[in-house]
């Protein structure tokens, strides 16, 4: 007589059913973990905290206004700087508190060569605001 594995006695139909004992097991750790945490959220200390008034500072950064003509002239606030006289305005605007905002205007025919110069002296001397000045168009 032989032996097979499978016997035809059994029923090998799926399970119909779910087992709920897990579900009701999270459920019931959910609800606990919530039940502590809930109150602890609700919990304040209430203290009287002092009151202060004061106004914003307005301290608004000075500007210098940095020019280069059309023929390579360096203008500081108009009046025209050699490339040393420039580097020691720079390091001396530096210092100043707040730190002044570099604004930066060139004639457009200026090679670009120029302006990264200006630009190299201004970063290599401590001012780190650079805005560019150009004019809308009509």
């Amino acid at each position: 007589m032989a032996i097979t594995p499978f016997s035809d006695d059994e029923d090998d139909g799926l399970m119909g059913e779910i087992n709920m004992t897990p579900l009701v097991d999270v459920m019931l750790v959910l609800l606990i973990v919530f039940m502590v945490t809930i109150p602890a959220l609700r919990h304040a200390v209430k203290i009287e905290l002092p009151h202060a008034s004061s106004q914003k500072e307005d301290a608004k950064a000075a500007q210098v206004n940095v020019s280069i003509e059309a023929n390579g002239t360096v203008l500081w606030d108009g009046q025209p700087v050699t490339p040393s006289a420039l580097r020691a305005k720079i390091a001396a605007a530096a210092h100043e508190n707040p730190l002044p905002e570099l604004h930066l205007g060139a004639d457009r025919k200026v090679a670009y060569e120029a302006v990264a110069q200006v630009m190299s002296a201004a970063y290599a001397g401590g001012l780190t605001k650079i805005g560019f000045v150009t004019e809308p168009k009509p």
